[in-house]
């Protein structure tokens, strides 16, 4: 089993009624950001279909109308405008605003996965997890296996993995963390009982989003993720690999699962 111990340094800003370290506040501003740029994505996704059905329809409804009845060909035009204004609205507001962040861009090195796994761990125990009396365990099979990626998207995929798990988890309980690396891949699965009251309960200290919060704990669509989870999805998939999220019953065992190749597909 590893164990961690690392610290960290600079000032110590106040969240949620306790301190946390400034890596910590920058981690939860990435996760923030992942998080709006998947709601956008999602957002323009499911509206474009409907908006294409109404706009087809309008088109079945003119040839239908009588096209010497001014009244039900303004109806018609007023619809089909209505659909134009909404699509445009997409592409000048929401697709826009994804622009700089559509593409992930990856700072791919050689480096060790023990030490990431370690700094990160600490990192979630010495904050969060403290915090609300939540212990972490590793249960590592690393040895001295390395990575060709993006080191700090990696750990940052990581630290959301366990910091949800942590703020979905009950005083005293325990989230463990499972990673090894095969032949071709590193796997990194964290398992805890989800609580939505622990995950919802205002009095306790929380990193993630409220809004976040909530949205994870109501029912998903299949093979959807979770909102917070938006920063693990593209991490995962830009490197080449997958995140899966289990569904679980409340109280029971669930599980986050990052899957990575030991290296990194190179840029098209």
């Amino acid at each position: 089993m590893t164990t961690s111990s690392a610290g960290t340094t600079g000032a110590q800003p106040v969240l949620s009624g306790f301190a946390v370290s400034e890596r910590t506040a920058h981690l939860r501003a990435e996760t923030a950001l992942f998080m709006r740029d998947h709601v956008l994505a999602l957002v323009s996704h499911d509206l474009r279909g409907p908006l294409n059905a109404i706009h087809s329809w309008a088109y079945v409804l003119e040839r239908k109308l009588d096209a010497n009845d001014p009244n039900s060909q303004r109806a018609v035009t007023g619809i089909r405008n209505g659909v134009d204004q909404q699509v445009k609205l997409l592409e000048t507001i929401v697709d826009a605003t994804r622009a700089e962040t559509k593409s992930l861009a990856l700072a791919c090195a050689s480096f060790p996965l023990h030490p990431l796994v370690d700094e990160t761990v600490a990192e979630v125990r010495s904050g969060l997890a403290r915090a609300r009396g939540v212990e972490v365990t590793v249960e590592s099979r690393l040895a001295t296996e390395q990575l060709n990626g993006d080191r700090e998207r990696l750990a940052a995929a990581l630290w959301v993995m366990l910091t949800f798990a942590v703020e979905a988890s009950t005083e005293g309980a325990v989230v463990t963390l499972a990673t090894h690396a095969d032949a071709t891949r590193w796997h990194a699965t964290v398992t805890f009982n989800q609580n939505a009251s622990a995950l919802d309960d205002p009095s306790l200290p929380h990193l993630l989003e409220a809004f976040a919060r909530k949205q994870a704990s109501e029912p998903r669509e299949a093979k959807r993720i979770a909102w917070v989870f938006a920063l693990c999805k593209r991490v995962a998939e830009t490197h080449g690999g997958d995140f899966e999220q289990s569904d679980a019953p409340e109280s029971e065992t669930a599980t986050l699962a990052l899957h990575v190749p030991l290296s990194a597909p190179a840029p098209t």
